[in-house]
């Protein structure tokens, strides 16, 4: 029983916002693309090291057979997860950002820190019509990624200005 009362009081105190749900397409033709790639590597891998090296053809199929084992992850399970785990709230004094799968990271960065606030995006991430807000302290950089285009320029507009309020707080 008192386990079930500490899950729920950590599962409240998590940052509120989520991000958007078109991430999880992004994420997983992305993850296809990689899994593309990969799986190229692993046939140029094959040939080379049954042409040069002369090894037995099972390594060169084992090669494979790890990039194929790495395709369900990188395209379906490793998105869904991202996708749960991330979460994010701006608050009047800082902005806390939760991500990871295995291990969860929970940063809380105070608003007197953020030097300055931006967007980015790729092609993959424009077609979708999401961006990535980026988040630099002096010390390092943080980013939200695949947030609509609108609601990541109000949050950079936001985040600029409680910045610039705490900095003549101090």
């Amino acid at each position: 029983m008192l386990e079930g009362a500490r899950e729920r009081l950590r599962m409240d105190n998590e940052p509120k916002e989520s991000i958007d749900p078109r991430a999880l397409k992004v994420w997983m033709i992305g993850g296809a693309i990689g899994s593309a790639v990969l799986l190229g590597i692993a046939i140029g891998l094959y040939a080379f090291v049954t042409a040069v090296y002369g090894a037995p053809a099972w390594v060169g199929w084992a090669i494979i057979a790890l990039a194929l084992a790495y395709a369900p992850w990188g395209i379906f399970l490793g998105p869904w997860l991202r996708m749960r785990f991330w979460r994010y709230e701006v608050r009047e004094n800082e902005i806390e950002i939760q991500h990871g799968i295995f291990v969860i990271k929970r940063h809380l960065i105070p608003m007197v820190r953020v030097q300055y606030v931006d967007t980015e995006h790729g092609p993959l991430m424009r077609y979708f019509g999401l961006t990535t807000l980026s988040i630099s302290t002096a010390a390092t950089r943080f980013a939200v990624p695949a947030l609509p285009k609108q609601r990541a320029g109000e949050l950079r507009g936001e985040i600029a200005t409680l910045a610039r309020v705490s900095e003549e707080d101090v």
